[in-house]
């Protein structure tokens, strides 16, 4: 129920004996009274409900009244209690929804503030609902694109608070129409973070691992923010299927000369350099990944624990020509019936190349004892130049690898390399 004063001095604002000027300083009088009055927050919904009813009446016009809703809005903004800051917005924003194509500005303005106040309380469903009902096509103003898309990444990036990927994609499609219109450098920053983030909870590490790197390099960010976006970038690539296309994206994140310094680096470094990981290595890695990374898949074992099993049987490929079904599942730690539907489907899917003899019960990975047996001279040419290839690689690799450790010599131990260094 309104307060007595409030409704009294309202009563008297609707005398159409007024004057306009009067009825104008009259309304501010009695809004500032009620935001700055120590009564209970029911009677501040109350009062502010009786104002906003009293200045959408008849006695105002549309045009003087927007600006006193404005102001309503802004004194609504700087309450300090943030329960009563939504109550108060909520209340008014009841008011005006019948009245809402004559004040969109106002209810914007009012949408935007209840936002603010659910984000800092960490209901973010709540504070995307409302911005949802911002009109954004509107005949009764021009809305620039740039605040268009900024409106539906903000959205898309409360629902990602929740892990609402379905809501939250739905809204980053809506942006991405209008990508091209938009110049402001931090709505571009936000759309490729949200479409990172989209992308990794939807389990497309590679395309994530790729969209976290290209965004880490942006100079607008702080270095730590860039950090971040860089190991996310280290963590989904980790994740991602064995094959040649997560092989290129290591590799690139592995010559990325910021990586050394991510808490990651170890385990992109060994998977880099095709080596088989250990329980312990994976289980600390795992102690960082939050719980989507975690889930299970449709065979029961976790995102994780299949990346690395991939992992370790594309390993197992590079450093075997041949090798038992039942020595592969010792070392990949599978039963052998597993580890033979592992290195079935990767074989299928054109991830390693090989085959597998079910009698003898071996994996033949490159081919290499088939096509010496049975090929003709054309395939056993073409065996050989990919056994040349994979020598090649292996030595490349020792290469490299030894450069690296003759410049990290060389920066930490100046001297001993000045004294051991071929002139």
């Amino acid at each position: 129920m309104v307060s007595a004063y409030v409704a009294k001095g309202l009563q008297e604002l609707e005398d159409p004996s007024v004057s306009h000027q009067d009825k104008l300083s009259g309304y501010k009088r009695i809004l500032d009274q009620i935001v700055s009055s120590t009564s209970t927050s029911l009677d501040l919904t109350s009062d502010l409900e009786g104002f906003v009813n009293s200045v959408l009446g008849d006695n105002l016009g549309i045009v003087a009244a927007r600006p006193l809703l404005g102001t309503a809005v802004e004194s609504i903004k700087a309450l300090p209690n943030l329960d009563s800051r939504i109550k108060a917005g909520t209340t008014v924003l009841r008011s005006l929804e019948s009245r809402v194509v004559s004040f969109e500005e106002q209810d914007a303005q009012l949408r935007d503030m209840l936002a603010d106040a659910y984000t800092l309380q960490e209901e973010y469903i709540e504070a995307a609902k409302v911005l949802q009902g911002i009109q954004l096509e509107s005949s009764q103003r021009r809305i620039p694109d740039d605040h268009k898309v900024g409106i539906w990444i903000r959205i898309c990036r409360l629902y990602l608070e929740e892990d609402d990927t379905t809501n939250a994609e739905s809204y980053l499609n809506r942006a991405k129409n209008l990508r091209h219109k938009v110049s402001n450098p931090e709505l571009v920053l936000g759309f490729q973070l949200s479409e990172a983030r989209i992308l990794d909870a939807r389990r497309k590490f590679l395309e994530a691992s790729q969209a976290y790197h290209s965004f880490s390099f942006s100079p607008v960010l702080e270095d730590e923010e860039r950090t971040r976006a860089l190991s996310s970038a280290i963590t989904c690539a980790v994740l991602a299927p064995a094959g040649p296309s997560r092989s290129r994206a290591l590799s690139k994140l592995y010559k990325d000369e910021r990586a050394p310094q991510i808490p990651e680096f170890g385990i992109l470094e060994k998977m880099f350099l095709d080596r088989l990981l250990s329980p312990e290595e994976v289980s600390r890695f795992s102690e960082s990944l939050p719980a989507h990374q975690l889930a299970q898949t449709s065979d029961g074992s976790t995102v994780l624990a299949k990346a690395v099993i991939e992992h370790n049987l594309l390993s197992v490929s590079k450093l075997y020509d041949n090798i038992g079904v039942d020595e592969l599942a010792n070392l990949l730690g599978l039963d052998a019936e597993k580890a033979e539907s592992y290195a079935a489907r990767m074989l299928e899917q054109g991830r390693i190349a090989g085959s597998i003899d079910q009698i003898d019960r071996v994996i033949i990975f490159e081919g290499m004892e088939l096509g010496v047996e049975r090929g003709n001279a054309d395939q056993r040419r073409s065996i050989a130049g990919r056994g040349l290839r994979k020598w090649d690689a292996r030595v490349q690799g020792v290469a490299e690898e030894l450069e690296r450790v003759a410049s990290m010599i060389q920066l930490q131990h100046p001297d001993l390399a000045l004294t051991y260094m071929v002139q």
